[in-house]
Order: structure tokens, then C-alpha cells, then sequence
């Protein structure tokens, strides 16, 4: 699904230039979940934003389902991005005004989905991550589990590929931290392919392989557990 070869990402300014990535190698699966784990400002989400094709490295080369992307434009990105990718922050980056049906809806809108398909793909993974009883409420009505849930819904409403989660679990207490780890496993059992950036040893063993970054470089990779294609 993923293929990196000797990517690096510069950040250069009038005064300094800083290596963010510095000749990064990685394959990653369809159907894997991957923990990448460092310091921070070690490259993690540097590596995260490429990988989603919100950005393009400054060199090297970066294959997603099978296309060379290194290169693309932010308009070839973003129609790239639209159903193959789900995002999952840290933040929830809810929208306010929308009540949670009409945040989880937006991907569908993007892809242009008919309105009767919305509303039962929407009502679908609502009921699946257990907020459906929530459907009118806006986020600020809702606890910080409540809005990740809300986050992981509208992140996979278009059933993309791969969803790419930034510390999913940073912003919630263990018992909803666990309830977001949980609902990323049964994702990741039904076939979705998941990479997260994580500090969380805890949150990192959920997944067949963890990535530890260092100074913009890949450093060590413990394989958890035997995955087969």
C-alpha cells in the first residue's frame, strides 16, 4: 500500500534549514497497523502529513497504492485523499455548527453520495461506535470519548483503505483511551489498514508493528506479531 524510498523533508527558512526527515525507507502492508513512536520532533508527524498526502517530501520517492505521489500537486493530492484516506487527530477537529450526524456526513458530501446513501451509511457507523443516540448533539454537547467517536465515524463513513490516526488517544482518560484503541482493532480485524503516531507505549502494542523515529530517521522496528498478507 505504502512504499518510501530515501525520503527526506527540509524545512528551510532565511536563517536555517532543518531536517525533519532524513533518508526514511518503509513499506507498509495493506491491512497492517503500524505504531510510529519517537521524541518529540523526531519527524512523526512530519512523516504522518506525507504519508496522508497533506504535504510531499523535498526528496525521494513515495508510492501510495501503487502511484509515484512525491510529486503531485495539492489539487492531484486532495482528489487522491478523498475516499482512500481517513484522518483521526488528536483533537477531533469537529466542526462546532454541525451536530455530530452532519460532521460524520462531510466525506460523503465531498464524494458527491446520494442522499439516501448518506443517511444510511451515516446511521450505520454511528451505530457502530455507539453514538448514534447522539445524532443531534453538537460537539460542545459531547464528552472528549464521545467526540474521538464521533472523529473515528466520520474518518471511516467512506470505508477508505487507510486511516491514518495522530495520537487518537492524547486528549481522553484511559477508559476512553481504551474504548478508541479498541474500536481501531476491530477496524484493523475487518481489513482497514492503520497507521498512528503515538507516545503511548500502551496504545503502541495494539499494533503488529511499532517504528521508533529518531532525529528524522528510522532507528528500530519491532514486528509484535507475525502478519501475513
Amino acid at each position: 500500500m505504502i512504499q518510501a524510498k530515501n525520503l527526506s523533508k527540509l524545512y528551510t527558512t532565511d536563517e536555517v534549514e532543518t531536517t525533519a526527515l532524513n533518508n526514511i525507507n518503509l513499506h507498509i502492508r495493506e491491512g497492517e497497523f503500524v505504531a510510529i513512536m519517537g521524541p518529540s520532533g523526531c519527524g512523526k508527524s512530519t512523516l504522518l502529513n506525507i504519508m496522508g498526502l497533506l504535504d510531499n517530501p523535498s526528496a525521494g520517492s513515495y508510492q501510495f497504492m501503487g502511484q509515484e505521489v512525491s510529486h503531485y500537486t495539492e489539487r492531484q493530492r486532495a482528489g487522491m485523499r478523498k475516499g482512500s484516506i481517513g484522518f483521526i487527530f488528536q483533537s477531533f477537529n469537529l466542526i462546532d455548527e454541525l451536530n455530530v450526524f452532519e460532521n460524520v456526513e462531510l466525506p460523503l458530501l465531498y464524494l458527491k453520495v446520494p442522499a439516501s446513501d448518506r443517511k444510511r451509511k451515516v446511521e450505520q457507523v454511528l451505530e457502530q461506535m455507539n453514538i448514534m443516540h447522539r445524532r443531534k448533539h453538537f460537539p460542545q454537547q459531547l464528552s472528549g470519548g464521545q467526540q474521538q467517536r464521533v472523529a473515528i465515524a466520520r474518518a471511516v463513513v467512506a470505508r477508505p483503505p487507510l486511516i491514518l490516526a495522530d495520537e487518537p488517544t492524547g486528549n481522553l482518560d484511559s477508559k476512553n483511551g481504551e474504548e478508541v484503541m479498541n474500536l481501531l482493532s476491530v477496524l484493523n480485524a475487518k481489513g482497514t489498514t492503520i497507521i498512528m503516531v503515538t507516545h503511548s507505549p500502551h496504545d503502541a502494542n495494539y499494533a503488529h508493528r511499532i517504528i521508533n523515529l529518531f532525529d528524522g530517521r528510522i532507528v528500530t522496528e519491532n514486528v509484535k506479531e507475525q502478519f501475513h498478507v
